[in-house]
């Protein structure tokens, strides 16, 4: 069985790399752990506590988000909706709060959504920000809650993983097992169905 720890980080693009670091760092008062540039690719690691990392990316020609909503529906291609950083209690809920209407930035009331609490926020690349404490009556890790009145068949068979849905697989051999350098992963091979026209018609 896989042993999961965490999410290490989600990793963004930015085209203000200075101003975001402004404000995840000096702003919201994150530490900056890890800085590289390779290949002409700049990045940043910012910590949120933990093992637990925010990634950015300096992308030159990149454009900002368009505003939208957390958890809005949006129509097309889509993967994020939002990132959620959790805090130890609601007072940081507040003084993040303050912090943000200090410096003019955008910020939503506390919302109690069951089993937490939230504030709503955008970074300035207009990334959906959501930082949260857990409610001291809720443990989901020791009772989770399955609250959806209407559930999937994958809701219904619980919360530990159930076998026979994907072949099962086999160990990679020692000998295959190759570790290569960092810009290497450049050169993945995209599947065919990824929409990768590129890779497709080779």
């Amino acid at each position: 069985m896989v042993q999961y720890v965490g999410i290490h980080h989600p990793a963004f693009g930015t085209c203000d790399l200075e101003g975001t670091i402004r404000f995840w760092r000096d702003l919201l008062g994150m530490r900056m752990v890890y800085t590289s540039n390779e290949g002409g690719s700049r990045q940043v690691f910012l910590s949120v506590g933990g093992e637990n990392y925010l990634v950015f990316f300096e992308w030159p020609d990149a454009c900002c988000l368009p505003y939208r909503r957390h958890g809005e529906p949006k129509a097309g291609e889509q993967a994020f909706d939002h990132v959620s950083i959790q805090v130890a209690d609601e007072d940081q809920l507040w003084e993040i709060m303050g912090r943000l209407d200090a410096a003019g930035k955008p910020a939503s009331d506390i919302v109690d959504h069951g089993f937490c609490r939230s504030l709503y926020s955008y970074d300035p690349n207009n990334i959906p920000i959501e930082f949260l404490c857990m409610r001291e009556d809720v443990d989901l890790k020791g009772k989770p809650v399955f609250a959806d009145p209407d559930p999937l068949p994958a809701m219904v068979d619980g919360e530990e993983p159930v076998r026979g849905h994907w072949p099962a697989p086999e160990a990679i051999p020692l000998d295959e097992r190759e570790v290569n350098p960092g810009a290497s992963f450049k050169d993945f091979p995209m599947p065919d169905d990824t929409g990768n026209k590129e890779e497709s018609e080779e």
